[in-house]
């Protein structure tokens, strides 16, 4: 499903239970050591769909250990994004992107308080002029959480729900302008991302792929 909405220089993998073959590395144990037996299939499985992608790559398995802020730690030269939610995990990894995003929610309302905290009045304001059948406030929450996840890479720093501004298209794409100086990519300030959209199977994914090469590790 991810995949529809990544570009062909980003590789993928999901899926939509946690399958019996799905095993951590030894180095990765420690890290869901006293992890209850959800966050740990969660972990497993994401892992197991990390490690396919790899291997579309034609890289070979490794330990994908969580760094800084619980970001996956890829091997060198590979940037990539992992999600999980009920029902599915998915990974996204590329050897041609500046970053990648990628996120994946149940296509249900959000509960009731979070969309406050998680949009701005103008951004609310947008949503009630979209169409019905699509729970445009869990797409909003979706969104911004691939826009951090494109985001941390580059900046290593955090950013609030209210510091990107999120505007959809109804036809699949989504704009996110950061409201914050972002960092210097490749000379040139990074003011945003585009992104695309997908809903289906009760689920809904986003996804943000920047092309130019993976960001130095200096």
């Amino acid at each position: 499903m991810i995949e529809k909405i990544l570009p062909s220089w980003v590789a993928s993998a999901e899926a939509f239970g946690d399958p019996p073959d799905a095993a951590l590395l030894p180095e990765e144990e420690a890290a869901v050591a006293r992890a209850v037996d959800k966050r740990r299939r969660e972990f497993t499985t994401a892992r197991h769909c990390a490690r396919q992608a790899l291997g579309r790559l034609g890289l070979p398995p490794v330990p994908i250990l969580p760094g800084e802020r619980g970001a996956p730690g890829w091997p060198r030269g590979v940037t990539g994004a992992i999600t999980h939610c009920a029902g599915y995990r998915a990974a996204a990894v590329s050897l041609e992107a500046l970053t990648v995003g990628i996120d994946a929610e149940p296509h249900e309302p959000l509960p009731d308080g979070v969309l406050p905290a998680v949009s701005l009045p103008d951004e609310r304001s947008a949503l009630k002029r979209l169409g019905g059948g699509i729970h445009w406030d869990r797409l909003l929450f979706s969104a911004k959480e691939s826009v951090y996840k494109a985001w941390f890479p580059l900046a290593r720093r955090w950013l609030d729900f209210e510091e990107a501004h999120v505007t959809f298209a109804p036809s699949g794409g989504f704009t996110a302008r950061l409201l914050v100086p972002g960092p210097l990519v490749a000379g040139r300030r990074l003011t945003g991302f585009t992104g695309q959209w997908l809903v289906a199977d009760g689920l809904l994914v986003t996804a943000i792929a920047v092309p130019g090469g993976p960001p130095s590790r200096g």
